[in-house]
């Protein structure tokens, strides 16, 4: 979970992999309709995100091992609805970077449809993790391989 441009894909697959889960992108769950808002560089709104919200812990629900599932989950409110629709415990693995790295790597991405002037917008609705939530964080601030290895290893640390 994280604001656009923390690598929930890219980092979420690798995790995945090292971890011996399945992989799924939130992203491909938007309705189009969301996906062209996004993509005029309008934000979404809670109405619109609910029933995309919905659609991702409906995949954790159906999932028949471990899944990670790349997803903004950016308010305390929406991870409790994921939860919900889950319907078991779920897990968020937290990517914190600050504004300067996140602008860089949005600009550098190539054919997504979330525009580096929406980035603002999702640092403003971002409600970082509690620690009465079931949740790991990693920074960003470093390679990739690092991030996972980062995750990988607090996770061990929460199971202990």
């Amino acid at each position: 979970m994280g604001v656009s441009g923390c690598g929930k894909s890219k980092i979420g697959q690798a995790f995945a992999t090292a971890a011996g889960a399945s992989f799924f992108d939130g992203d491909d769950l938007h309705p189009a309709e969301n996906i062209e808002k996004m993509s005029r560089g309008e934000p979404l709104n809670d109405a619109d995100r609910e029933p995309w919200l919905d659609k991702v812990g409906g995949q954790l629900a159906e999932a028949t091992g471990p899944m990670v599932i790349a997803c903004s989950a950016l308010k305390r409110i929406y991870r409790e609805r994921i939860r919900a629709s889950a319907g078991k415990p779920v897990t968020f693995l937290y990517l914190e970077g600050t504004r300067e790295v996140l602008s860089e790597r949005m600009k550098h991405r190539d054919g997504h449809f979330m525009p580096v002037a929406l980035l603002d917008s999702q640092l403003a609705t971002l409600e970082p993790p509690e620690a009465d939530e079931l949740t790991v964080k990693a920074s960003i601030d470093q390679s990739p391989d690092a991030v996972v290895e980062e995750l990988l290893l607090e996770l061990q640390r929460e199971a202990k």
